[in-house]
């Protein structure tokens, strides 16, 4: 089934094949009468121009099958200057686990009731930032960057380096986090 405008693509191409085949003028440009059009309009990119850059942590749910731990997926960012924000990558993750405190009886669970929102802010930073002692900068600028500029974004390492960072914790972890 063509999709809409698809048809009356495909009879203004048409037409214009039967009106090129009958013309006698013999030269210029002419599209093939067997050509496949798959035209596809482009839409000017009106995506905006970045002006911020983050991270985003969540629970991930797959995992969270053990009880002494908790499992988190972290993304990255940029914020346009209509406050969208388009997803980078979703690659990085980490995990935090806990144990028995040891005391007889007890039953408590040591560092359970310790995570706060700026240590989960603090891990999602350690996972966000190069592991690489060779590298000075505090994120991989030109990699985020590139992926951006895959997104069809206008923007360069030097441009996000002077940009705000901001960690944002959704709602699931915060609800996770009150459960502690």
């Amino acid at each position: 089934m063509p999709k809409p405008g698809q048809s009356r693509w495909r009879d203004r191409l048409k037409a214009r094949r039967s009106q090129a085949l009958s013309s006698d003028t013999g030269g210029g440009w002419h599209p093939h009468p067997d050509a496949i059009d798959d035209h596809v309009e482009l839409r000017p990119d009106n995506r905006g121009r970045v002006t911020g850059l983050g991270a985003i942590c969540d629970l991930r749910q797959e995992g969270a099958k053990d009880a002494h731990s908790q499992s988190f997926v972290v993304s990255e960012f940029v914020t346009l200057d209509d406050g969208r924000r388009v997803i980078l990558h979703e690659s990085r993750g980490f995990t935090i686990g806990w144990r028995s405190s040891g005391e007889s009886g007890s039953g408590d669970i040591h560092s359970w009731n310790h995570e706060t929102a700026d240590s989960i802010t603090r891990n999602v930073l350690n996972v966000v930032r190069p592991d690489d002692d060779e590298c000075p900068d505090d994120h991989p600028w030109s990699w985020l960057a590139s992926l951006a500029q895959a997104q069809g974004l206008h923007v360069t390492a030097e441009d996000l380096r002077s940009l705000p960072y901001e960690v944002i914790l959704t709602e699931s972890v915060h609800q996770w986090l009150e459960r502690r």
